[in-house]
């Protein structure tokens, strides 16, 4: 009864830290050496990505239930848990990259926003730009044709045709004011 007690609240932690988490991905670490698992530790907690090592029946109780159970076929060999709560596609960009840096480390699968993917969804997840750049690439695009519409009205502006553009306006609304009134 007494290793129960123990092992309940690192079940409890494991099962708070994925139920608020946008993304889980679980890794095989195997291989890393010392240096190359610092660095990957600094570079998850530089993009905001919490990362731990687990036991795989600890994660496995915990997964039970959520979201995260269909990745418990997966927890075989030494498993480590990367979970996001802001970004959903932060822990997979930052582990695929880093993977490629460092082929010992072996992306096993995971959870984006309550869907499973195995390795192969997660580098495809891992493509998509965060949040923050599509957002400015899409201020970007709509900024483009307002600054083109601005650029033409000041070229109008200083050749002095804003006083055609104004009468051109005015002669046709006449033109359509009579219409209607002949039907």
């Amino acid at each position: 009864m007494a290793k129960i007690e123990l092992k309940k609240p690192i079940v409890d932690e494991i099962a708070a830290t994925i139920k608020d988490a946008q993304t889980v991905v679980l890794v095989d670490y195997r291989g890393l050496t010392v240096e190359q698992d610092t660095q990957l530790r600094k570079e998850l907690r530089e993009a905001g990505v919490n990362y731990k090592v687990y036991k795989n029946t600890f994660m496995n109780f915990a997964f039970k239930g959520t979201d995260c159970e269909g990745l418990s076929n997966l927890l075989e060999g030494p498993s480590a848990m990367a979970t996001c709560d802001t970004d959903a596609t932060a822990a997979a960009r930052v582990l695929c990259k880093f993977a490629k840096k460092a082929p010992a480390l072996e992306v096993k699968g995971g959870v984006v926003e309550g869907t499973v993917y195995d390795a192969a969804g997660i580098k495809a997840v891992a493509e998509i730009p965060s949040r923050e750049e599509l957002l400015s690439r899409l201020l970007g695009s709509m900024q483009s044709p307002m600054a083109n519409f601005a650029r033409v009205i000041k070229q109008i502006a200083e050749k002095g045709g804003a006083d055609s553009v104004e009468a051109a306006p005015a002669e046709e609304a006449p033109a359509e004011a009579e219409a209607p009134a002949a039907e």
